[in-house]
C-alpha cells in the first residue's frame, strides 16, 4: 500500500496515517486470529476500521495522480497508469496467494478456498463468506476494481473540457448508490458485518470517494482548498470527533441498527476525509508530530498487510500446544514483530525489484511522494 519512490517531498502526517492504518488492522487481526478476546480493549474492536482509512488514503493519492494531468488539459496516460499499478500491486500479492495454494492443509487454509481464476482477477469478494482462505484480500479486490473504474469515469466524464461538473455529480450518486445498497441488503436481513455486505465491492466501493473528492478539491478547486487547508487544527479534531461519533454508531447500531447499516461506512469515511484533509495541512499538528518508526510502517504497509495474517494464522496453533497465553504483553510484541517482520521481507525480496524495475520502465518524470501508492 504505498510505494518505494525515494523523494524528499514525503508528507510525514500520511505516513503516520497510514501506519495507523495498519496497526489497527494489526490489532484487529491478533483479536480475531490469535487471542480471541479483545486483547486491546475499544482500539483493538475497531481496528477493523484500519482499512476503511486506508481507502481513503487510497481514493486521495490515486485520485491526485489520475485528476492533477485531466485538471491541466493532459492526456492520461493510462497505459502508463495501469502498468504501474499492475507492477505495484501484483507480485506481493501472488507472493502471497502462493503461500496459500501451496499449504491448502495447514493452519494458516480458511474452511473453503475460491477458484483461483478468481484470486487472480480480484473477484474473490463477491460471495467471500468468513473463514474462508485469504478473506484479507477482499480489500485489495475492491482497491484494483476502483483502479480500473476511476480513470475511465475520469476519462468520460472530464476528459479535455477540464470541468469536473459531472465527475461531482457522478461521485455524489455513487456515495448514494453504496448507502442504497447497504440500505437494502439490511431490510433483507443482512446488516454492516454480515459477510455480504462487509465484502462486497457495491456496498463499500463508496468508501473511497471521499477521499477522491480531496484530490477534487484540490485540482479543480484550488483556492477553496487552499483555504480549507488553513483550519488544519479544525479539521483534524472535527475528524475524530465525527470518528468517534460514526465508530460508536456502527459498533452499537445508533441511532437505529438501519441507519447504522445504511450510512456507517460512509460516515467513517467521511471523518477520515478530515483526518486527511489536516494531514495536508502545513497548519496541522500531524506534519508537526513525528513518531519514530511510521515512515518505515508505513512504507512496507502493503507487504505487512498481505503477510501478517498468515503468520499469525500459524503461531495460534504454536502458542497453544506451548501453553503460551496470547494476551501476555510479550507474546503481543513478539507476535507482532513476527508479523510486522514478514512483512518487511516481502517488501525487501519482492516488492523493491519489482518498483525499482517499474521506476526503469514507466519514469513518472515528476517527483512521487514515497507514501503514494
Amino acid at each position: 500500500m504505498t510505494s518505494i519512490d525515494s523523494q524528499s517531498t514525503r508528507l510525514p502526517a500520511l505516513d503516520t496515517l497510514r501506519a495507523l492504518a495498519i496497526v489497527l488492522v494489526l490489532m484487529s487481526h491478533y483479536n480475531g486470529f490469535v487471542s480471541y478476546e479483545s486483547t486491546f480493549g475499544v482500539i483493538g474492536n475497531i481496528g477493523w476500521a484500519g482499512v476503511d482509512l486506508f481507502f481513503v488514503l487510497s481514493g486521495y493519492l490515486i485520485g491526485n495522480q489520475l485528476l492533477a494531468p485531466a485538471a491541466r488539459g493532459e492526456r492520461l496516460e493510462l497505459r502508463t497508469f495501469f502498468a504501474r499499478r499492475l507492477l505495484r500491486t501484483l507480485p506481493n500479492y501472488y507472493a502471497i496467494l502462493a503461500v496459500y495454494l501451496l499449504l491448502p492443509d495447514s493452519p494458516i487454509a480458511g474452511k473453503s478456498v475460491a477458484p483461483v481464476w478468481r484470486f487472480i482477477t480480484f473477484t474473490q469478494n463477491f460471495g467471500l463468506n468468513y473463514g474462508e482462505t485469504f478473506t484479507h484480500s477482499w480489500s485489495l479486490c475492491i482497491e484494483e476494481q476502483f483502479y480500473l473504474v476511476l480513470p475511465l469515469a475520469v476519462l468520460a466524464l472530464v476528459g479535455s473540457r477540464r470541468s469536473p461538473r459531472l465527475l461531482w455529480v457522478a461521485l455524489f450518486a455513487a456515495i448514494a448508490a453504496g448507502m442504497t445498497a447497504r440500505g437494502v441488503a439490511f431490510m433483507n436481513g443482512k446488516d454492516v458485518f454480515s459477510a455480504p455486505v462487509y465484502y462486497s465491492s457495491f456496498c463499500r466501493f463508496d468508501e473511497l470517494l471521499p477521499g477522491v473528492a480531496l484530490a477534487m478539491l484540490k485540482n479543480f478547486h484550488p483556492a477553496h482548498f487552499s483555504s480549507l487547508l488553513r483550519y488544519g487544527n479544525a479539521l483534524l479534531v472535527a475528524g475524530l470527533l465525527a470518528a468517534a461519533g460514526a465508530l460508536y454508531g456502527v459498533m452499537n447500531e445508533a441511532p437505529t441498527a438501519f441507519l447504522a447499516s445504511t450510512f456507517g461506512f460512509s460516515l467513517v469515511a467521511a471523518s477520515f476525509a478530515l483526518i486527511t484533509c489536516s494531514a495536508l495541512s502545513p497548519t496541522s499538528i500531524l506534519n508537526r508530530l513525528r513518531i519514530p518508526g511510521t515512515g518505515s510502517l508505513a512504507l512496507w504497509s502493503y507487504a505487512v498487510y498481505l503477510a501478517h495474517k498468515p503468520v499469525f494464522m500459524a503461531l495460534r496453533p504454536e502458542l497453544q500446544s506451548l501453553g503460551i497465553d496470547p494476551g501476555r504483553p510479550l507474546t503481543i510484541v513478539l507476535v507482532m514483530a513476527a508479523g510486522i517482520t514478514c512483512g518487511w521481507l516481502l517488501f525487501r525480496l519482492v516488492e523493491t525489484p519489482f518498483m525499482q524495475w517499474r521506476a526503469r520502465l514507466y519514469p513518472t518524470g515528476i517527483a512521487i511522494p514515497s507514501h503514494i501508492k
